[in-house]
């Protein structure tokens, strides 16, 4: 046990200072780190003297691997109602970081997943070095691509959302650049340099990142997005299932093998979030639908299976249900969607 924060939160020099500080962790969120960002958020937003917001990790272990995903199962296991808590307190962080005032720089210096996503997308500059891998491995544990992948994932170029929602698949920093997700890169030797620049220039981001950004090298999804944009370019699933089926070449044939480990039923949930999130003008709308999806699926086998297969057990080999993507009906589908009652639904903070 320790004492320390688990998330560091000051102002230094005119700038707001977010520390992820679960190292152990991989600097996964909790409930009460939500609670201490949103708080400093919301004083900082008022407060004149703060000219922007930086979000880092502590020690060299990072950024951000989620959520505390045992915790999630533990409750969808039982009645849900703290795996809705956190998800309606770190979808408000997610909503006040989109709409903030000031910009909001974030260093995705390491792992950058799940919860991490939330954390950095919303942000205005987004820095990837070459330890960043970047991710949205839900399917694989039953789960789905919430923090707000309904609307960034689709505003990708071309089908590479999809692509990654669909898979799970780990891009590094030159992907990121390429695809948007990180506006600069920055070797993780000059990371220092450039939070001492801010500091030392809080009302001038540009300049501070000067001196520290470096070209990220040639994207390895270049080689792979007009297959992307074309096999992943479909109405449902199935079709992009049938795709890979007949598509020669390694590289599909390891998208295929890569789709018939997921959960069925959480691929086919993804593909509706993200075909429904492209079409909303809200950010606020999008929250609303993935609390919507969140507040079920955790309390379905599919998530609670995947939990006890990939972190609990660790035998890899969850048995989805229902088995197939053929067998998940839109009737389930739609009921994982619908609207909750007014009084349960998320709302962001006024």
């Amino acid at each position: 046990m320790t004492d320390d924060p688990e998330v560091l939160c000051r102002v230094e020099s005119g700038v707001g200072r977010i520390t992820l500080n679960r190292p152990k962790a991989l600097h996964a969120l909790t409930q009460t780190m939500c609670e201490d960002m949103i708080d400093a958020l919301r004083v900082w937003k008022a407060d004149d003297a703060v000219l922007c917001v930086l979000i880092d990790h502590s020690g060299e272990r990072g950024f951000c691997a989620g959520g505390d995903i045992r915790m999630l199962a533990e409750s969808g296991a039982r009645d849900g109602v703290e795996a809705r808590r956190f998800f309606h307190t770190e979808y408000r962080l997610n909503h006040l970081l989109f709409t903030y005032a000031k910009p909001v720089v974030t260093v995705m210096d390491g792992v950058t997943m799940g919860g991490g996503v939330g954390l950095a997308m919303p942000s205005s500059v987004r820095i990837a070095t070459e330890r960043t891998t970047y991710a949205m491995p839900e399917t694989g544990i039953g789960l789905f691509p919430d923090v707000g992948g309904g609307w960034f994932l689709p505003r990708l170029p071309g089908r590479a959302g999809l692509w990654l929602a669909l898979t799970g698949a780990r891009i590094k920093a030159a992907d990121c650049c390429a695809l948007g997700i990180a506006t600069h890169y920055t070797p993780s030797d000059k990371v220092e340099a450039f939070k001492a620049a801010l500091l030392a220039h809080p009302g001038s981001i540009a300049a501070a990142l000067a001196a520290c950004v470096e070209d990220p090298g040639h994207p390895r999804i270049a080689a792979h997005q007009a297959d992307i944009d074309r096999l992943f370019d479909e109405g449902d699933v199935e079709a992009i299932v049938a795709n890979l089926e007949v598509e020669p070449g390694e590289w599909a044939a390891d998208q295929l093998a890569t789709l018939k480990t997921k959960s069925p039923q959480t691929l086919k949930v993804a593909f509706r979030q993200l075909k429904t999130g492209a079409a909303l003008d809200d950010f606020a709308d999008n929250m609303a639908m993935e609390y919507r999806i969140g507040s079920r699926v955790v309390r379905r086998h599919d998530f609670l299976e995947g939990v006890r297969a990939v972190i609990i057990d660790k035998d890899n080999a969850p048995q989805w249900n229902p088995p197939s993507v053929a067998e998940v009906s839109d009737a389930m589908l739609d009921d994982i969607f619908a609207p909750l009652s007014p009084d349960e639904e998320w709302t962001p903070l006024t």
